[in-house]
């Protein structure tokens, strides 16, 4: 008695582990369940696939749709506002200045990313600072950046 895969085995496999990964969350499972469901597919079209052929599609495809998550599409995915991140992840960073500081009040600096979750700050500096200077974070004090300006 000899066993052969059909589509719909590769399309019931597909969906199990697409499934499965509700239960363990690694978010690598589900590439090879979308591996087996393109061999589902290419096996409807084709149905004389070798089961060799099969199983050396699904391990490619599954290997490539992997590839392709970990190393394009997650690293586009990942939050850039640095909120919740120590005062180091943002020192030395660069904003321009918005408002000068006046009379006791501090200044504001906007950034073009939002640092710590905002993207405008107050800010205190040592030099005398203008609208539309390129200041530089030297430190953070509370809510508070203390910056300071480069020569160009």
């Amino acid at each position: 008695m000899s066993f052969t895969l059909l589509f719909w085995h590769w399309l019931a496999l597909g969906l199990i582990l697409i499934l499965a990964e509700l239960f363990i969350p690694s978010f690598t499972i589900f590439w090879f369940g979308l591996g087996a469901l393109l061999v589902g597919a290419i096996l409807w079209a084709a149905p004389e696939l070798s089961l060799s052929w099969q199983l050396f599609i699904w391990a490619i495809a599954s290997s490539g749709f992997t590839f392709l998550w970990f190393k394009l599409l997650k690293p586009r995915m990942t939050d850039r506002t640095k909120a919740g991140l120590s005062r180091e992840a943002v020192l030395g960073e660069s904003g321009q200045v918005i408002a000068v500081p006046r009379d006791g009040k501090r200044g504001t600096v906007r950034f073009t990313t939002p640092l710590l979750g905002s993207d405008e700050w107050p800010f205190i500096c040592e030099q005398e600072a203008a609208i539309g200077d390129r200041v530089f974070i030297k430190d953070v004090s509370g809510n508070t950046l203390i910056v300071e300006k480069r020569a160009r």
